[in-house]
């Protein structure tokens, strides 16, 4: 048993955040806030009109990223991520507005706000380095 003051202990952020079904509820609330939410509208634009296959692409791809089972991997390769977006204009206003979205998304379906932060810092120099423009 833990004490108040120290975090729980987790082998990976995949259990942190609560394994595949916290995940995909993550990723669920992610899209869902992308067609809700007007300050996501330039993102929503880069995703075309159907975004099943981004949902489940993302589902697959941060279940491994997480630490968890390799679903993209198992079933793309290796993600290459920088790669895959590259046909996509992906400037500071998308970095910021996917950012904001996963932080919102994060938070409505209550992570650990220290899991929160760590995910944020990660998601940042993630995002970042996607840029194109």
């Amino acid at each position: 048993m833990t004490e108040s003051n120290q975090l729980p202990q987790y082998t990976t952020a995949f259990e942190w955040v609560g394994g595949q079904e916290q995940v995909q509820k993550l990723v669920d609330r992610f899209y869902d806030l992308m067609d809700l939410e007007p300050a996501y509208t330039v993102l929503r634009a880069s995703h075309g009109t159907d975004l099943d296959n981004a949902r489940r692409r993302l589902f697959m791809f941060l279940c491994g990223w997480l630490g968890g089972p390799p679903l993209y991997e198992q079933e793309f390769g290796h993600p290459r991520l920088r790669a895959r977006h590259m046909p996509f204009s992906i400037g500071i206003e998308e970095r910021d507005q996917w950012l904001a979205c996963m932080a919102q998304a994060m938070q409505e379906i209550e992570l650990d706000p220290e899991l929160q932060k760590r995910l944020a810092t990660s998601f940042f120099q993630t995002a970042d380095w996607m840029r194109n423009r």
